[in-house]
């Protein structure tokens, strides 16, 4: 048999691994999924979590989505939220867009693109979307669009509210999110406590 030559690991770049969140609000992550309802009509399911009090922001569930429909789910989210620094993505053609690119500039958001084919660096929302898929999207029958929202959203409040994760000690992302409140008040800069 012939010997297995070790295959090297590409590595990501440094400047692109850096970027972990230390702070709400810092760092976000999204990705899609895809699901299907009973009479067979394709569900994409636009996924956003903030990576630092994992916080699931929006799932956004279309037919079929576009640079654009994401732009208008990130702008909402900005206006609700305020921006984040930086926005992690794999490289999907819906992230690459350069309209995308265009307004990520103007609200001065950096995007960070994972390396081809390594989900792993994109962990957060990867974690996420096995739960959603397990827990969720799996239990479920959706016969349209519109009921797959309505469940979708009624899940995302209870892993938001309801649903302890280990790695935040055993609280919610809400309530992890109520205690890690900015020093001197949101306009004193990214310096975070929990309290």
């Amino acid at each position: 048999m012939p010997r297995r030559r070790k295959r090297k690991r590409r590595r990501t770049p440094i400047t692109q691994r850096a970027y972990s969140a230390t702070s709400p609000n810092e760092v976000w992550s999204y990705d899609f999924i895809h699901d299907r309802t009973e009479y067979g009509q394709k569900l994409k399911f636009l996924t956003v979590l903030d990576e630092y009090t994992r916080e699931c922001l929006e799932i956004r569930v279309e037919k079929r989505m576009s640079s654009r429909d994401v732009m208008e789910t990130l702008d909402e989210l900005i206006q609700e939220r305020a921006a984040p620094c930086y926005l992690r993505s794999d490289n999907g053609s819906e992230f690459l867009a350069k309209q995308l690119q265009e307004w990520l500039g103007e609200q001065g958001v950096t995007p960070i693109y994972i390396e081809p084919g390594s989900p792993w660096e994109n962990g957060f929302i990867e974690s996420f979307n096995g739960k959603l898929r397990d827990e969720c999207l799996e239990e479920e029958m959706f016969w349209s669009r519109g009921e797959a929202q309505v469940v979708v959203d009624w899940w995302r409040n209870m892993y938001n509210q309801e649903r302890p994760h280990s790695s935040l000690g055993n609280i919610t992302p809400a309530e992890f999110a109520v205690r890690a409140v900015p020093l001197g008040g949101l306009q004193e800069g990214n310096d975070f406590v929990l309290h």
